[in-house]
Formats: structure tokens, sequence, C-alpha cells
């Protein structure tokens, strides 16, 4: 039987800050990020799906590595399957996005732009009467601010005219997007997937140098399409075969008000089952490798693990 984390507190590690998904502990000079089983839908916390927390820890460290050639990143060690040590870094509050394909569905996906007229995402122009979940000419870099709140969709220059951002750091975050999103493409097409769309986060060291941090294309960060029957798909005027976390949004909606209801019910858990099974599953297809479940139970090893990690 697979441990659920559902949440940590670890003593002597440092402040912690609880993310929706991440519990990090803030020491001078890094961060213990320890990546949880939390899953988050409607702005609250609705499930907790086993190894989903390894998942996402490990598909990152692994995309990593497969991509430090371009740009240095945040990973110092990998010491659980559940926790990076990572560099403290100075954040940039800019979320580089960046898409291949005309889709989505919420009010600030490219589809949903477009429909609503829009014709120009960054430096690309689109001509009339395109259809859904067509491959752009060139990936696009489309960035938001990253805030407390809900980041906004808002133009580069508006970015430095509010002093988000520098234009010099904004063109160094795209040349640097942009080939990290070339480079998992092309790693996922060897893999049978497309890449679609992804984010990226970044940070800056002691000398102004950009630093990639958080996570990289793992399933909560990336859209993925099978590359298996795309073609059709797009011929039928139907959705891809794609990692897909919406059945178990769509049973919230069926069975309560999920933005609104104080208590939920909790989720089936054939759904949480079939959840952890479609995560491990892409694991497996991204990285080429076997997924192995940590140790049981969880929660006694990540502690043994971050021992040398205890402030002194």
């Amino acid at each position: 039987m697979i441990d659920v984390i559902r949440e940590t507190d670890f003593a002597n590690l440092g402040g912690k800050k609880a993310g929706k998904v991440r519990d990090v502990y803030l020491q001078s000079d890094k961060l213990i990020l320890v990546t949880t089983d939390r899953h988050s839908s409607f702005d609250r916390i609705v499930a907790h799906i086993p190894s989903k927390g390894q998942v996402l820890n490990q598909v990152s460290a692994w995309w990593f590595d497969k991509t430090k050639d371009i740009v240095p990143n945040h990973l110092l060690a990998v010491p659980d399957p559940n926790v990076t040590i990572a560099k403290r870094l100075t954040l940039v509050p800019v979320e580089a996005v960046m898409r291949g394909y005309l889709t989505g569905v919420t009010d600030t996906s490219i589809w949903t732009r477009y429909l609503n007229g829009q014709r120009r995402f960054g430096d690309l122009a689109l001509p009339d009467g395109l259809k859904k979940n067509i491959k752009l000419p060139y990936p696009v870099f489309d960035p938001t601010t990253k805030e407390e709140g809900h980041d906004r969709a808002i133009s580069t220059d508006d970015m430095v005219e509010e002093g988000i951002v520098t234009r010099e750091m904004l063109a160094k975050m795209k040349d640097v997007a942009t080939h990290l999103f070339m480079r998992g493409q092309e790693i996922a097409l060897k893999r049978g997937l497309i890449l679609v769309d992804t984010k990226y986060e970044f940070g800056t060291d002691e000398k102004g140098e950009l630093v990639l941090i958080d996570e990289i294309h793992t399933p909560d960060s990336s859209r993925y399409w099978q590359v298996e029957g795309y073609e059709q798909s797009l011929a039928a005027g139907i959705e891809p075969r794609s990692f897909d976390k919406e059945f178990l949004r769509v049973w919230f909606k069926e069975h309560c008000d999920p933005y609104h209801d104080i208590e939920i019910p909790a989720a089936p858990e054939d759904l949480v089952v079939e959840m952890s099974r479609r995560y491990v599953r892409m694991y497996e297809q991204i990285t080429g490798e076997k997924f192995v479940p940590g140790e049981q139970p969880a929660l006694p090893r990540i502690e043994k693990n971050l021992k040398s990690y205890e402030s002194r």
C-alpha cells in the first residue's frame, strides 16, 4: 500500500510555506521543496493522489538534467523521491508561457482569445479561419504576470512599462524558454508525445543571471497529447488523446458546487486510483523508465533523508 502524503511538518528545516502542492522549507541559501500528493482544482485541494508527488518531483529532476546545457537550474540535490533541494534565488515575477498549438479552453488560452478576435500573439500574427488544435507555424512566447492573486495576460510592453521586468530580461527569458520548449518537444516526440504548451518560472542569481526554477515539463505544468491518432483527431474535429485530469473536475462539478460549498464530498476511490495510474503512466512514457515507488512509509523516509539538512 502506497502512503498518501497530505502535508508535512518537519522540525528544524526552516520556516515552512505551504503551496498548493509543495511544502517549501526556507533556509538562508536554499529551499527544501517537498512535493506532496495534494491535487488542486477550483482554487482548493480536492483530493490526494498516491504517487503524484513523487512523479512530479522525479519528472522535473529528469527534465532539469536534459536541459541544463540550455540554462542553469536551481536543482542542487534530490535526496528523496519527493524532495528537491534548490538554490534560493530572486524570483522573476513572470510566467514564461510557451505555446505550440492553437488550443485551450480557459480565458487566457490562445484558442479562446483567437475565437474572441485576437490575431496577434507575441510576434506571431495568425490569419482568420484556423481550426482548433492545429500546430502553430513556430512556438509562441506568451508570458503572463506571476502574482499572488490571479496571473494577468498583458502585453510585454505593459510588463516593461509597469516595471515588472526589464526589456532585456524579457528578451533573455523568451530566448531561453523557446530553446527549452523546442528541446522538450524534440524529446517528447521520441516518446510518442506532443508537448503542446507549458510554462516556465525563472529566478536570478547573485550575478543577475537567469536560472530555471520550480518545475519543468511535468504533467501539471504542461499539456501533452499522444502522437498516435493526432492527425485523425484533427481531421475529425475531436480533441486529441491527452494526459487527462478533467474527469475528476467533472465529477466534482456534477456532485457539488466546488467554488462555493464550504465542504465538498470525498473523491471516489476508483477515480483516485485511476488518476494515480495516469500519473505513473506519464512518468514512464516521458522518461522511458520504470516507476519505482519510494520506500514506505513515506513520511519517516523523507524525515530520515532530510536529517543532514536540519538547522544546527
